[in-house]
């Protein structure tokens, strides 16, 4: 009976593992749509902010929006970040603040990245 399922079912026919570069690019994928979920209750965090504003406060009213969209714990907390943050950007622009005083922008002041190098070194290195 085993043989026969072993034949019906073979091990390539449903792999476990996919490629590596598959896996990267499916791990690229839901990174994406992650990002996307995050960008669209923000977004709608920040018309809730809006429409309340007569009734309640800013930081109330983000509270109400991810207790009536039963939104789970860690989404929840980056959502609250991130609207705070666009709620902040527009109460206190920093780059225009530093621009009018002369100090440098945060990308002026930060060494360019080097992501790359990382990578470039475990490429050199040969292991036995």
């Amino acid at each position: 009976m085993w043989s026969f399922l072993k034949r019906l079912f073979p091990e390539n026919l449903f792999s476990r593992k996919i490629d590596p570069g598959a896996e990267r690019r499916l791990r690229l994928a839901q990174a994406r749509a992650e990002e996307s979920i995050i960008r669209s209750h923000v977004d709608n965090a920040l018309m809730f902010v809006d429409t309340l504003a007569e009734d309640m406060t800013f930081d109330r009213a983000i509270d109400s929006y991810i207790r009536q969209m039963a939104i789970p714990e860690p989404l929840a907390s980056t959502v609250a970040t991130r609207t705070l943050v666009v709620l902040g950007q527009d109460l206190v622009p920093y780059r225009r603040r530093s621009r009018e005083e002369g100090t440098p922008t945060p990308d002026e002041s930060r060494p360019a990245l080097r992501l790359n190098e990382a990578a470039d070194a475990r490429r050199g290195v040969k292991r036995a």
